[in-house]
């Protein structure tokens, strides 16, 4: 019950007791008592309720204590419902997903702690709470002692959750999400993302009752942007290779190692006739596929294996198993493929096999194959097929670009976007985003085709 009666007594002292000086005050009828070692604590604490009943909060019955006092002794540090929230989360979501947790709140606190001596270096700081703090998995393995320290300072110099139902604390936390390491503005799909899990962070305090309401619903506050400023990343035609050089690229893939490039011809081509995933590709099995002697082939899309790294899967594996991006984990996915990738598809079952569950990529040694090992190739690949300007040119600087030379493909041969869409594996408004400059750049095409549709 809540009262706006307060009176308070003077202090009174108590020979012989440990704490002797006590303090007495009656709230709505009901007197309150509280000892202290000293009288200058007693003085402070009576100061600090007068000055809550000289504000005008009602006082608690029960505990005899303001509205404010009551809300602090409730409020957890932020660190605390951090570590309380990717608990929760953990084992809701992918691998990749925990990573995008932990990164965005070691940003944000980092950027909610206060002064406080002993600090670490910045750099050993950031590790702790990324790696272990924010970790449900290793948080309590054996830590290295920079790392033990670095976590005992930060939680005695974050600031309290309550904090951010402030401006200056939630603006500093939006800050935070919408910076790069270097302090330079990141672009804002970056800030976007981490805006979201921030959200869903600050969403979750309000369900354990830790906050009231969601100090970013009706906030207007918007970051300092880039120059790019759209929320999904463009894709650059200087970066598309054209079907000539995919071709010149994948015939250099064979010759990129004696053993290992001819391997990764099929997977790369898959990459671009078929528009997949790195993680796709590598969770291909024989029985997802449909591989006539002539004619056009299709895929049936089922799983994902991104890289994640060890730290963040349930199995200690280095690649996640998943569903496809953005459905639920049953969904398949039907591909049309060309026939040229089911030539090369079944050359490659033909010469290599197949894994005993099925997959068709794996190492020599029948492993998953990494970013690291494909990367290798794939730039040793470019240095094969391109002349030195192209090669110092952002043209198919990494392996998803082959993906985007696919879908930019299909585009330009007007395939309606919301096919490639479906084949991709991406929403038409995101497909359209994405790929807005490669459409744009094909604007003669759509005349000719109109321009034969008004002679006809």
């Amino acid at each position: 019950m809540k009262s706006y009666d307060v009176r308070f007594w003077n202090v009174t002292v108590r020979k012989g007791r440990k704490r002797p000086y006590v303090l007495r005050w009656v709230v709505g009828g009901e007197v309150q008592t509280r000892p202290f070692t000293t009288s200058e604590l007693a003085a402070s604490f009576k100061s600090d309720l007068k000055k809550a009943a000289q504000r005008g909060e009602a006082f608690d019955t029960v505990t005899g204590l303001p509205e404010s006092m009551i809300r602090a002794a409730r409020s957890v540090s932020w660190n605390q419902h951090a570590r309380d929230y990717v608990d929760d989360r953990w084992d809701k979501v992918s691998g990749k997903q925990r990573i995008s947790i932990a990164e965005t709140l070691t940003a944000v606190t980092v950027a909610l702690i206060v002064d406080h001596p002993g600090a670490p270096a910045p750099e050993t700081l950031r590790t702790a709470l990324r790696r272990w703090e924010y970790n449900k998995a290793r948080r309590d393995a054996d830590q290295p002692a920079e790392v033990a320290t670095a976590l005992k300072w930060a939680a005695k110099a974050v600031v309290p959750l309550s904090d951010l139902a402030e401006f200056d604390g939630i603006t500093a936390a939006l800050n935070a999400c919408a910076r790069k390491l270097d302090g330079t503005p990141a672009a804002a799909g970056y800030y976007s993302r981490r805006r979201r899990v921030l959200y869903n962070v600050l969403k979750y305090a309000v369900q354990r009752k830790r906050l009231k309401v969601n100090p970013l619903d009706g906030l207007d506050w918007k970051p300092t942007q880039n120059d790019n400023d759209e929320e999904w990343e463009e894709v650059d035609p200087a970066a598309v290779p054209s079907p000539r050089q995919v071709g010149e690229l994948l015939t250099a893939v064979s010759y990129a190692g004696a053993r290992r490039g001819p391997r990764m011809v099929a997977f790369f081509a898959c990459m671009y006739y078929a528009m997949m995933r790195p993680g796709e590709v590598a969770s291909l099995h024989k029985s997802d596929c449909t591989l006539p002697e002539t004619g056009w082939g299709r895929l049936m899309l089922a799983g994902s294996k991104p890289s994640v790294g060890t730290e963040w899967t349930d199995s200690g594996k280095y690649h996640d198993d998943r569903g496809l991006k953005g459905r639920n984990r049953k969904a398949k996915r039907p591909v049309a493929i060309p026939p040229i990738l089911v030539s090369i598809l079944r050359d490659h079952i033909d010469r290599y096999g197949v894994a005993p569950d099925g997959r068709l990529f794996r190492t020599e040694r029948g492993g998953i194959i990494l970013p690291s090992g494909y990367g290798r190739t794939w730039h040793r690949a470019r240095t094969l097929a391109l002349t030195p300007a192209e090669e110092a040119s952002p043209l198919a600087r990494r392996p998803y670009d082959l993906r985007h030379a696919g879908v930019s493909l299909r585009l330009n041969a007007g395939v309606p976007p919301t096919q490639v869409a479906e084949w991709a594996g991406h929403s038409v408004e995101v497909l359209l985003k994405i790929y807005a400059k490669v459409i744009a750049g094909q604007d003669r095409v759509w005349e000719g085709l109109i321009d034969d549709a008004l002679e006809g």
